[in-house]
């Protein structure tokens, strides 16, 4: 799979102020609203009795009828190098999975995630063949500074509905207290602030307001004194808020991490332990 807008690649050469201006380009072209090819609703962990494998028909997308083709990434690190790890779901089963390891070449900046484990994916992303319907990335998309978090970018580079499933709040304010134990299946909007650049546009995009993505409570204990906290689901490229924390909440398999990110990072792990 070849990224469709490759001048968009994340260029680790380039200075901070060039990267951010990338990112405002790649914010400009990002659609924050559904524009997807298949059913929403058909993106479940059970698939139809009898369904054919991806690898038995590669490039094949889904069709009507079928369980769309849900993409996890997520990385892991050794050292200097990164270890991007794609995961492809139809339902429950595993149709693909691929890896890439390549060295980053700047170190971590909050805010510039993509510039480091960008090239990592996009080589991970080169070894697939299958086509995902929707891609979920382990870190954030429009819940950004410039709206361009690292789901965006490789949503808009690829011209695939992504999804960003971060494990903390960059930034944004979110419309209540987080400061409590949320019931599973609760999700609290989150809203630009003054560290979202877009954050006083007279035109918002995507939702039509301040909505930059949901805290989504995944999962939850059932004793008193223990809580999971929740994610922070926003939209990377084709795919409104809602429908991001819909999708997320659908996956989910009594983990906090849906499904294709937490096999994702399973399999990160896993090739990171043979390096």
């Amino acid at each position: 799979m070849a990224p469709v807008r490759p001048e968009l690649a994340p260029d680790p050469s380039l200075s901070t102020a060039e990267m951010e201006d990338l990112q405002r380009d790649i914010a400009e072209t990002a659609r924050f609203e559904d524009d997807l090819s298949f059913d929403a609703s058909a993106v479940t962990l059970d698939g139809p009795a009898g369904q054919s494998t991806l690898g038995e028909q590669p490039g094949v997308r889904a069709t009507d009828g079928e369980t769309p083709l849900v993409a996890g990434v997520d990385q892991a690190f050794v050292d200097d190098r990164a270890v991007s790890a794609v995961v492809v779901l139809r339902g429950r089963e595993v149709v693909e999975r691929v890896s890439a390891v390549e060295r980053t070449e700047i170190p971590y900046v909050p805010g510039l995630l993509s510039f480091r484990e960008g090239g990592a994916i996009i080589s991970a992303f080169a070894a697939l063949d299958s086509e995902p319907d929707v891609v979920f990335v382990d870190g954030s998309g429009r819940i950004h500074y410039r709206e361009a978090g690292l789901a965006t970018h490789v949503g808009v580079m690829f011209d695939v509905p992504a999804i960003g499933v971060a494990k903390s709040l960059l930034c944004g304010q979110p419309r209540e207290s987080l400061d409590r134990k949320l019931p599973e299946g609760t999700r609290v909007a989150i809203e630009a602030d003054a560290e979202i650049e877009s954050a006083g546009s007279e035109t918002p995009r995507g939702d039509g307001d301040a909505v930059v993505g949901y805290a989504v409570q995944s999962r939850q204990y059932d004793s008193s004194n223990r809580h999971v906290n929740p994610l922070f689901v926003s939209p990377g490229h084709r795919v409104g808020a809602e429908t991001a924390a819909e999708l997320v909440l659908a996956t989910a398999a009594g983990y906090k991490l849906p499904e294709p990110t937490r096999l994702a990072d399973a399999y990160a792990d896993s090739v990171k332990g043979t390096l």
